[in-house]
This record gives C-alpha cells, sequence and structure tokens, in this order.
C-alpha cells in the first residue's frame, strides 16, 4: 500500500513539472524577453536531470525533456 502511495505521489510530482514546463517554454518561446518564463523553465530543467528526479522514477529525464522540447518546438512550426 505505501509502495502504491509512493508511486502515485512520485508520478503526481513528474506530472505537475512536466506542465509547468511545457507552459514555462511556450511562453517563453512567445516571449523570449520573460525572465519569469526563463527561470521556470531553467528550473524545470534542472528537476528533470537531477538525481532526486532519478529516485522518483526509472525514466531518463533528459531524454523526456527534450521530447517536450521538440514537441512544443514542432507545433509552432507548423503555426
Amino acid at each position: 500500500m505505501y509502495e502504491e502511495n509512493y508511486q502515485a505521489l512520485a508520478n503526481a510530482i513528474i506530472v505537475q513539472a512536466a506542465k509547468d514546463f511545457r507552459a514555462a517554454y511556450k511562453r517563453l518561446r512567445r516571449f523570449p524577453q520573460d525572465k519569469a518564463a526563463e527561470s521556470e523553465v531553467r528550473d524545470c530543467a534542472r528537476f528533470f536531470c537531477a538525481d532526486y528526479f532519478c529516485g522518483l522514477t526509472d525514466l531518463d529525464g533528459p531524454a523526456l525533456l527534450w521530447r517536450m522540447m521538440k514537441e512544443i518546438d514542432e507545433k509552432n512550426e507548423k503555426n
């Protein structure tokens, strides 16, 4: 039971970090001078590349970060 709760919490942390990153990265692409968005992108990127992330999941944080950036960049190119 505790393992399930721990995993649910870990998943929720990762999902929220991904949402935060996506929103900040999209904003930064639209407004390159936005210091708050730049800071949020930097903080989220640090999280996805940190040992803490590795402790939460077996996912490859830097690869996940790269895929999110690529997806957003490709959508912007189509528009």
